[in-house]
């Protein structure tokens, strides 16, 4: 999630633990800790300009469950010692200190970018994908229950505010995996009813709602994709093909960079030839036909795909801002495309 979310977050756990004397302190110390394990990108930097280990190392260690609760624990061993106030109360704030770097990783783990939460075990990313990177309607109970908690101070009426604001986001969480479950199910019939129901599949919802969701499947000459809102979407969910280099991808699959990205992104990618260069984009993080994540992994060379130092390729976001007032429109009109229609509609592909 956005770093904003995660401070009002681990500000409102911990404010919510600590004793109300210390509410104000716990509010800032939830904020640093809520947003401490976002700074592993610094780090990783320091050791590799890979664009691809950049990316796949991120939310690794410093989200892992196995990793933060000893350092939490180290955090507070340290405070108590220096005496003051986690002193005072060694109890209450060692669970502040501990729920407000663990809820971090768990509130990731709901979008669709992926969070190893058991590294350093070898297992893919956990990606529950049923809320945007950003959605205010979840922030903004968290950030309502700060304010009021530090102009309340130590009155109950602040106690009842954090509570009232992580019940609401909470509650919205619940939702959102709701709506994902009845998104699912309308594209499992629908993708049923065109033969891939066995195929590879995912959704998450379009930005800044979770009203409007989009679902991808994989194909054995690409994937498809379809949009399904929650307001006004009668029928049968709706697809459209759009082709994949999947023999490229699968002549190249030992290449290091092609091997992680697959583990990374639980093969949700799409492989083309540009120029001569295998070009992977992931298809988990934008829709049709503007995507966050391209990199050129691989080059052509004596009939075989030969690994090149990964690059990225720029992204425009630019012309994404420009298609967010679609969006909304899409949600109560299920006759906008917000982008190209693919090859054809899946159902004749």
């Amino acid at each position: 999630m956005d770093s904003l979310t995660q401070i009002v977050l681990g500000g409102a756990v911990a404010a919510a633990i600590a004793p109300a004397a210390h509410r104000r302190a716990a509010l800032l110390a939830g904020a640093v800790l809520g947003t401490l394990p976002d700074l592993d990108s610094l780090p990783i930097k320091l050791f590799t300009d890979d664009p691809v280990a950049l990316m796949t190392l991120h939310r690794g260690a410093s989200h892992s469950l196995l990793v933060l609760p000893l350092l939490g624990w180290v955090v507070w061993t340290f405070f108590r010692g220096r005496g003051g106030r986690v002193a005072e109360a060694p109890r209450p704030w060692f669970w502040a200190i501990q729920l407000a770097l663990l809820t971090h990783p768990l509130l990731d783990a709901f979008t669709v970018y992926g969070t190893q939460l058991l590294w350093p075990l070898p297992l893919p990313p956990v990606m529950w994908s049923s809320i945007f990177i950003i959605d205010p309607l979840y922030t903004a109970w968290l950030l309502l229950a700060c304010i009021a908690a530090f102009l309340l101070r130590e009155r109950a009426a602040a106690r009842h505010a954090l509570a009232a604001g992580l019940a609401l986001s909470t509650a919205y969480l619940g939702w959102s995996l709701l709506a994902k479950g009845m998104v699912e199910r309308e594209a499992g019939r629908a993708l049923a009813a065109m033969g891939l129901d066995e195929a590879p599949r995912f959704s998450v919802p379009m930005p800044f709602n979770t009203l409007l969701w989009r679902v991808v499947a994989m194909t054995p000459d690409g994937y498809v994709e379809g949009l399904r809102s929650l307001a006004d979407d009668p029928g049968t969910m709706r697809f459209r093909h759009h082709a994949s280099d999947i023999a490229a991808l699968e002549e190249a699959a030992g290449v290091p960079a092609v091997a992680r990205l697959a583990w990374f992104n639980h093969g949700f990618m799409r492989a083309a030839e540009v120029d001569g260069g295998l070009v992977l984009t992931d298809l988990r993080m934008g829709s049709e036909p503007d995507y966050s994540f391209s990199f050129v992994v691989a080059e052509f060379a004596d009939g075989q795909w030969r690994a090149v130092p990964p690059t990225q390729l720029s992204f425009d976001w630019g012309d994404v801002r420009g298609r967010l007032p679609m969006v909304w429109a899409r949600i109560f009109d299920p006759g906008v495309e917000l982008g190209p229609v693919g090859d054809c509609p899946a159902t004749t592909c």
